[in-house]
C-alpha cells in the first residue's frame, strides 16, 4: 500500500513559472510531450506565451510525465500545477491521473474562481464585491430565465443575436435552479473573453456542466437562424418581404480574445497616454548627406557583416542628442515623487512582429561602436521577427525609436513605452524639391516627431534634443564634432 509520503515523494509538479517581470498568467501554446513520455532535467516540455513574449519552458528534474493539467490554448495563473512528473517509475502502480480540470464541475460561488475585491477600469475601480451571503429570494428559480432574456434582447438590439426567449422559456437542462450554472473556471474564462452569458448557455456536459463546446456554439449561433423583429403589440404586421436576409455572425463580424501581446500592449498605452502628459514636436529635415553616409558605409571594410541602413544612423544620432541634453534620460516615479535620471542608455527599438508590436531594446546602447551598434541591431531585429525576445529583452528602456517610414508614412505622434520620458518616430525618406544653397534643388527629406513626457521634459528640452537629431542628420560629420 502506498502511504500519502511515498506518493508526494514520487510525484513532483511543475508550476507555472514567472517568466517575465511580474506577469500573472500565460497561454499554453503547444505541448512537446505526452503522458506516458520519458523526460529529463533541462528539457523543453511545452511553449506558453505570456504578455511580453513566446517561451519554452524547461522541466527541471527526470521522469515520466503522469498528468498534463491543460490542454493547449488555455491560460494558466503564475503558480498553478500544469504538469506532474513521477520521478520514480519503477516503485509499483501509479494512482490514475486526476481528472482533467476540462471534466471538474465546479460549483464554488464566483468569489472564489474570481479575484477578490475591486476590478481597476479606465477611470477608477469598479464596486467592491460583497462578501455577503444572502439567502435566496422566493422565486428566484426565475434568475436564468430573466438573465437569458435579457441577453438575447440586448443582442438582437446589437444586430448579432438569436431571437429572444420568451419568459416563459425554461431553464437550461441541467442548470441548478436559482444557481449559477455549472463551468470551471478555464471555460467561464473563455466565456467572458467572448462577451457570453453562461445563463444563456445550453450545456451539453456531464450532470449539465457547460464545456468549451457549449460557449464556442453559442458564441457563433446557426448562419441559418434569422433574428427575428421585436414587434410592438400596436403595429402592423409586417409583410414577409421586409424581412432582412440572415447573416451569421461570423460573416459580418470576428470576436478575438484580447490575451498575450494584445492585452500587454492595450494595457500599456492607456496606461503611458491617461498618466503621462504627452507632447509632441515634429521638424522635416534634408537627410541627403546621411543617405550617403549609408552607402558609403556599405562599403567599409569595418561595417562588413553587419546591416547599414538609415536607422543606424539614426539611432547614433539620438545617442548622442542625448549625451548633449542628458536631462532627457530619466523617468518619472510616482510613488516617492522623484525624477529619475539615468546615466545609462537602453535603446529601444519597436518592431512589429507577428505577435503583436514589441519594444525590445539594446543594453547600454551609448557605450557602443557604430560597427557594435549596427550588429545589437540587426540581433534585435532578427530576434524579434522569430519570436524570440526574451521578457528581459524588452525590460528596462530608457527612450524608444518607431520607424514608422518603413510603411510609407511621413510622421505620427507615437506614444510613450510605460516608465520612459521620450519616443522618436522616423518617418519615410522621400525625394521632394527643397532649398539647397539657394536653389530649388530634389533632396531626400524625411520628418522627425519627438513625443515626450511633460512632467519632466520641458519644451525647451524636447525642442534641443529634437533639433540635434536633426542637426546630425544635416549633417553627418556632428557625429564626430559633438560626440
Amino acid at each position: 500500500m502506498t502511504t500519502m509520503t511515498e506518493t508526494s515523494a514520487r510525484f513532483r509538479e511543475f508550476k507555472m513559472p514567472d517568466v517575465g517581470e511580474g506577469l500573472t498568467e500565460a497561454e499554453i501554446l503547444k505541448w512537446f510531450v505526452q503522458p506516458g513520455d520519458t523526460v529529463t532535467d533541462g528539457q523543453v516540455v511545452c511553449e506558453v506565451e505570456t504578455a511580453k513574449a513566446a517561451v519554452e519552458l524547461p522541466i527541471p528534474f527526470d521522469g515520466v510525465v503522469h498528468e498534463l493539467r491543460f490542454p493547449e490554448g488555455t491560460t494558466v495563473d503564475v503558480g498553478q500545477v500544469i504538469i506532474a512528473i513521477d520521478v520514480a517509475p519503477g516503485s509499483g502502480d501509479a494512482p490514475a491521473p486526476a481528472a482533467a480540470p476540462a471534466q471538474e464541475p465546479v460549483e464554488a460561488p464566483e468569489a472564489e474562481a474570481e479575484p477578490k475585491g475591486r476590478t481597476p477600469v479606465l477611470v477608477g475601480y469598479g464596486v467592491a464585491e460583497s462578501s455577503t451571503k444572502r439567502r435566496p429570494r422566493k422565486g428566484a428559480a426565475a434568475a436564468p430565465e430573466a438573465a437569458a432574456v435579457a441577453a438575447a434582447v440586448q443582442a438582437e438590439l446589437n444586430g448579432h443575436g438569436a431571437p429572444a426567449p420568451t419568459p416563459a422559456a425554461t431553464a437550461p437542462a441541467g442548470a441548478p435552479a436559482g444557481g449559477r450554472p455549472l463551468a470551471k473556471p478555464p471555460v467561464r474564462k473563455l466565456a467572458k473573453d467572448l462577451g457570453i452569458d453562461l445563463a444563456t448557455v445550453v450545456p451539453t456536459g456531464k450532470d449539465g456542466i457547460i464545456t468549451r463546446e457549449d460557449v464556442h456554439a453559442a458564441a457563433a449561433p446557426a448562419a441559418a437562424e434569422a433574428p427575428a423583429a421585436v414587434a410592438s403589440p400596436v403595429a402592423p404586421e409586417a409583410p414577409a418581404a421586409a424581412v432582412p436576409a440572415a447573416v451569421s455572425d461570423s460573416a459580418r463580424e470576428t470576436r478575438i480574445p484580447v490575451k498575450g501581446v494584445r492585452k500587454a500592449i492595450a494595457q500599456a498605452m492607456v496606461g503611458s497616454a491617461f498618466t503621462a502628459p504627452h507632447v509632441t514636436e515634429f521638424v522635416t529635415v534634408d537627410v541627403t548627406r546621411t543617405m550617403k553616409l549609408v552607402a558609403e558605409l556599405k562599403e567599409d571594410k569595418d561595417m562588413a557583416g553587419v546591416r547599414v541602413n538609415p536607422l543606424l544612423v539614426i539611432a547614433k544620432a539620438l545617442l548622442v542628442a542625448i549625451k548633449r541634453n542628458p536631462e532627457v534620460n530619466a523617468a518619472w516615479d510616482e510613488a516617492n515623487q522623484e525624477i529619475v535620471q539615468k546615466h545609462y542608455v537602453n535603446l529601444g527599438i519597436a518592431a512589429a512582429t507577428p505577435r503583436g508590436l514589441i519594444v525590445p531594446n539594446i543594453k547600454d546602447a551609448h557605450d557602443k561602436t557604430l560597427p557594435q551598434l549596427a550588429e545589437a541591431l540587426g540581433e534585435l531585429v532578427t530576434t524579434a521577427r522569430d519570436g524570440k525576445t526574451s521578457p528581459a529583452a524588452m525590460a528596462g528602456g530608457t527612450v524608444t525609436i518607431t520607424n514608422v517610414g518603413v510603411f510609407g508614412v511621413d510622421t505620427g505622434t507615437p506614444i510613450l513605452n510605460p516608465g520612459e520620458s521620450a519616443i522618436l518616430a522616423v518617418g519615410a525618406i522621400k525625394l521632394q524639391p527643397w532649398v539647397h544653397k539657394g536653389k530649388v534643388k530634389p533632396r531626400q527629406v524625411t520628418t522627425l516627431a519627438l513625443s515626450f513626457d511633460h512632467r519632466l521634459v520641458d519644451g525647451e528640452l524636447g525642442s534641443k534634443v529634437l533639433a540635434d537629431v536633426a542637426a546630425i542628420l544635416e549633417q553627418p560629420k556632428r557625429l564626430i564634432t559633438w560626440a
